[in-house]
């Protein structure tokens, strides 16, 4: 009993294909982001579109997807804390495994074989881990609004990036109270 929906827009059913070795077919189409997929800074966000452009193609052991899949990516800079948004292409390829069957043609765990590899369930397989895979993947680990982005002031958090002159004068805490002495003098005298 397959647990996937049909009607998911990323579970495709593969019976066209058959168990026919070297039968293709290839897909073009668009679909909303049912989750975000992405990490802490940066992600593909829930309701976006994605498009794809994918192949199965029908191998001895079940069926090989490959393909693209692009998507818009929103999130911030980890430097500057400005938000960003860029369209992302990810490659995707799969394996998915025909289920093992018995004399009636009726599915059954022989507990054997390469648990990695997804397993089609029935005539059906499901994009959406692959997709969520590739996505994170991909994502850069540290995401820049631009490659030469100078970041926040460690002082007083200014973005450096409008104003590339900021700086503050660098007192040595040693000397910080002779200098507080010194201003206090100054302005006794005045």
């Amino acid at each position: 009993m397959s647990t996937l929906d049909p009607r998911s827009p990323l579970v495709l059913d593969t019976r066209e294909l058959g168990r026919r070795a070297g039968s293709m077919k290839e897909y073009q189409f668009a679909v909303e982001a049912s989750a975000e997929y992405g990490v802490a800074m940066i992600a593909v966000p829930k309701g976006s579109e994605i498009e794809f452009e994918i192949r199965l193609e029908s191998v001895i052991d079940g069926v090989l997807v490959t393909g693209t899949a692009l998507v818009n990516v929103t999130g911030e800079c980890s430097r500057c804390l400005e938000p960003l948004a860029f369209d992302l292409e990810v490659d995707l390829q799969e394996m998915f495994e025909h289920p093992e069957t018995d004399a009636r043609g009726r599915e059954v765990d022989t507990g054997e074989g390469d648990d990695d590899l997804p397993k089609l369930e029935g005539d059906y397989l499901d994009l959406e881990p692959v997709l969520r895979d590739a996505v994170v993947l991909a994502l850069p680990m540290v995401p820049l609004c631009r490659p030469d982005c100078r970041g926040l002031c460690s002082e007083c958090g200014a973005n450096l990036n409008e104003d590339p002159e900021h700086a503050h004068d660098e007192v040595d805490p040693r000397w910080a109270s002779l200098i507080d002495l010194a201003t206090k003098d100054s302005g006794e005298e005045d």
